[in-house]
């Protein structure tokens, strides 16, 4: 992905936040400089992964595969229940348009809410002990409420509904009647060992630096974050 577009994805994603009234904490507007005058007070952010995440999940076409997502809490995928956080929460955007692949996780239980806007599709499959598409139910919990449905089928959220996915569940996501917030409560997430897709994509893009960061992503506090040696996820 181009800087540019990036940036673009976070103007946007701050705009629609602050129309539908959720607020980020203060660290979302930090610029590079900012980053750059920061020791040891914020290697929990850094070590866990907290703030912006902009992906196209390797597609080249952010428009049509693509999603924008702000951490905004998360504990330590390693060893979760070692006195830290077991859980995490996550602020999504998607456009009309857009949609984010199919993949399914082996740990995380996780809650995905429509919090704003249109209205919220996902697409779900049990994953088969090979990690493929398997052809049985999908038995989930809409609200509070069991629901059972076909292999392949997609369950629509309107704003306030929710669905929990349980390990294993393979879920695509996309919007339709405009851009949706998305919330996401779950066990502690890890992007980078607990999410498997269907098909090979790629999770945190490359990134063409034809302008300046806006804001930093999670990916990026290594280049501009002095304290970034040695991350270990040991304070989060």
């Amino acid at each position: 992905m181009k800087r540019s577009e990036i940036n673009a994805a976070i103007r946007l994603a701050n705009e629609a936040f602050r129309r539908y009234g959720f607020h980020l904490p203060q660290f979302a507007h930090w610029s590079p400089e900012v980053w750059s005058t920061k020791g040891a007070e914020v290697r929990n952010i850094a070590d866990c992964k907290l703030g912006w995440d902009i992906t196209d999940f390797g597609s080249g076409d952010f428009k049509r595969t693509g999603l924008t997502l702000f951490t905004i809490r998360n504990g330590q995928p390693e060893n979760p229940r070692d006195g830290g956080k077991v859980y995490c929460e996550k602020i999504l955007l998607m456009e009309e348009g857009q949609s984010c692949p199919l993949h399914f996780h082996d740990v995380k239980v996780e809650d995905i809410i429509n919090r704003a806007g249109g209205r919220l599709l996902l697409q779900l499959y049990n994953a088969d002990p090979d990690g493929g598409l398997a052809d049985s139910d999908v038995s989930v919990d809409v609200d509070g409420e069991q629901r059972r449905i076909s292999a392949g089928d997609v369950i629509a959220l309107h704003p306030g509904e929710s669905v929990t996915l349980m390990p294993r569940c393979y879920h695509a996501l996309s919007v339709e009647g405009g851009q949706v917030m998305i919330g996401e409560v779950s066990v502690v997430n890890d992007d980078h060992g607990d999410v498997i897709f269907l098909d090979e994509v790629g999770r945190f893009p490359s990134i063409e630096e034809d302008e300046p960061p806006l804001h930093l992503l999670c990916e990026d506090y290594s280049a501009y974050w002095p304290g970034a040696a040695g991350i270990s996820r040991e304070s989060c």
